[in-house]
């Protein structure tokens, strides 16, 4: 009975595979509609009194202040 041994050849530096240009178009597109969107929650939830992008200045405030009371967020 004789055995037989099989060796397999391996590369020395694996083969990466470059991703498509739409999986980097897609991720850019995620990454600029969170930015925007985190960007609205700040102004609509956050923006008013110590951490006040504007300071003083309350048109931004008034601007979403409806919108502000419809989502939850207190404000007065």
């Amino acid at each position: 009975m004789s055995t037989t041994a099989t060796t397999t050849t391996r590369s020395a530096a694996p083969s990466w595979a470059v991703p498509h240009l739409e999986t980097a178009s897609v991720a850019l597109t995620l990454s600029l509609t969170m930015a925007l969107a985190l960007l609205a929650y700040y102004f609509i939830g956050y923006d008013q009194g110590a951490v006040s992008v504007f300071g003083a200045d309350t048109h931004v405030h008034e601007f979403v202040h409806d919108a502000r009371h419809f989502l939850g967020f207190p404000c007065h």
